[in-house]
């Protein structure tokens, strides 16, 4: 057995109840060895086998455990991967810890690049795995298990309900978190020889050097920032006062909230509005334009709004917040109303913020090195995830590029070959596919007809309900369309749509013919299996030409 300490600073602990609960539930956990918590100090000490877990098992189970959150190692022992011929220079200074920046570690590492990776803020992970695609798409199946098991599509079939252990599921969705954070980041580069990672603020002092936490300089001859994005806190009256919740804050909440009022009705603000509603949760939105997910057509969201509105979310499109105040426990909201008027609605819950996001850029000092932004504030990057300075590179969601963790990964990979090779690589998002993970979900790739048009493509659309997909009939889940936009003097794909029960299944399908230069008539006369849903794209493509409501099931 090998034994060692570690010491904890943890906060939310307020009685000797909360120490006691840490330390029941880290004394009953495979590796500890022993642990004792005081709550008024806030300190933790657990002695633990080396050979069963690590630092970060020890700090990830204490964050599983009720509202109470590691702050700091006061050892600062082994929070960091280090080389064992650790200097101040290096070949790449990667700054962030998301996806971004432990692709381009990756790369680095298998070229044999020294590499110093510095991180803060989120947990090493980045947005994904700690607070974003990971634990709201863990969230979103346990709603939907609770949802399918008092609803049914089928009148012989009578759901006879169902019962929710929200602590439970928050539970299990933070021991799934810190299990992935430690098995598909920290583990991965765990043996990279010649990687560094340390947690601290960087700065940049000029274009080649960095300064972390205010005390100690890095040089680097190439710099990559992948510092990703954060929640975008609208400049409201009271809001700071009144106190919100965004995903990184709710996502963590064991008590189930009385309701929620949803600031912004993007992607995040749908995910969880559905989410939490199913869970048993008390929903409304705020929208200040005049729909949900207003980046998409009306066809689309008029489908998503009507199933929304069946399961009892409220909706409030063109309402505009200008003033938050406490009342007791409730919070009044005073907003102003399509009409001009004004009203205040009162909210006995949590206010969550979900109105978009910006990039971790302004702790960085980019002003000492004259680096060139987007009037929104993002890195402004070309194809080759360059800059306007020769050897600093830029990856993820700090960037001016499509934010999703797929892309991040391969701009920070792209980035490191294109900062140390003379063969330069780009990226392409003609193809890119997406999905919004509601129910329907809402998947896309290429251009819709009204992005076709705006370049003067000439395009033709198909659009099938899924009420002619036999796939559908059959699950009497027609919920619902599959819209297919082609050029109409090559006859290829340049874009697609879908919302559909698990419709995103559908989309890489999509997104490979867009890439590839599929026709529609490819499509038509390709073999798809019968009683499948992908079979919808097919039955898309033949209706192009024909009526699709009047061929049979053996059409072709």
């Amino acid at each position: 057995m090998s034994n060692k300490t570690i010491n904890l600073h943890i906060d939310g602990m307020t009685c000797s109840g909360c120490s006691s609960h840490i330390e029941k539930d880290l004394n009953h956990k495979d590796g500890i060895v022993s642990g004792t918590v005081n709550h008024e100090t806030g300190e933790g000490k657990f002695v633990f086998d080396t050979n069963i877990i690590s630092n970060h098992d020890v700090i990830n189970a204490v964050n599983s455990v009720g509202n109470y959150s590691v702050v700091e190692d006061i050892e600062k022992e082994d929070c960091c991967v280090t080389n064992s011929n650790f200097k101040n220079q290096f070949d790449l200074i990667v700054i962030g810890g998301g996806s971004a920046a432990f692709s381009a570690a990756i790369k680095a590492e298998s070229i044999g690049l020294t590499t110093l990776m510095v991180n803060e803020g989120l947990d090493f992970g980045g947005t994904c795995v700690n607070v974003g695609c990971v634990p709201s798409k863990n969230l979103i199946r346990a709603a939907e298990t609770a949802y399918h098991a008092t609803h049914s599509n089928f009148k012989g079939i009578k759901p006879k309900g169902v019962e929710i252990d929200f602590t439970q599921i928050i539970k299990d969705k933070k021991a799934l978190v810190a299990t992935l954070q430690q098995h598909k980041y920290m583990d991965v580069v765990s043996d990279f020889k010649n990687l560094t990672m340390l947690k601290g603020w960087a700065e940049f002092v000029d274009n080649k050097t960095i300064l972390v936490d205010g005390k100690n300089t890095y040089t680097a001859t190439n710099i990559i920032i992948a510092t990703g994005a954060t929640t975008n806190i609208p400049n409201i009256e009271g809001l700071n006062k009144v106190g919100y919740l965004t995903n990184v804050s709710l996502f963590d909440l064991e008590e189930k909230p009385k309701s929620l009022t949803i600031m912004g009705a993007g992607y995040i603000g749908l995910e969880i509005a559905m989410a939490y509603n199913r869970l048993g949760v008390k929903v409304r939105i705020m929208e200040f334009t005049d729909r949900p997910l207003r980046s998409q057509t009306n066809d689309i969201t008029d489908v998503l709004e009507a199933q929304m509105k069946s399961e009892g979310i409220e909706i409030l499109p063109n309402f505009r917040a200008i003033k938050f105040e406490k009342n007791g426990d409730n919070t009044i909201i005073h907003c102003k109303c399509p009409d001009g008027s004004t009203t205040q609605i009162i909210e006995e819950g949590h206010i969550v913020v979900a109105t978009g996001t910006k990039p971790n850029t302004s702790k960085l000092g980019l002003e000492n090195i004259d680096l060139n932004l987007t009037e929104k504030g993002h890195i402004l990057v070309n194809e080759k995830m360059e800059t306007n300075i020769s050897n600093i590179y830029a990856a993820g969601d700090v960037t001016n590029t499509p934010p999703f963790v797929y892309t991040a990964a391969k701009e920070g990979s792209i980035a490191v070959n294109n900062a140390f090779s003379l063969s330069k690589n780009s990226v392409d998002y003609t193809s890119l596919p997406w999905v919004v993970f509601t129910d329907p979900q809402i998947a896309g790739a290429g251009m819709d007809e009204v992005e076709a048009e705006k370049v003067d493509i000439p395009f033709e659309v198909s659009k099938l309900d899924l009420i002619h997909v036999p796939r559908a009939l059959a699950a009497q889940d027609t919920r619902g369309f599959i819209k297919l936009i082609r050029n109409t003097v090559t006859d290829k794909l340049i874009g697609a749509r879908v919302i559909a029960p698990e419709g995103g299944e559908l989309i890489q399908q999509l997104s490979m013919a867009i890439k590839f230069g599929i026709t529609v008539k490819d499509l038509a006369e390709s073999f798809y299996p019968y009683l499948t849903l992908g079979e919808g794209i097919k039955l898309a493509a033949i209706t192009f030409g024909k009526d699709v409501s009047k061929l049979s099931c053996c059409a072709s």
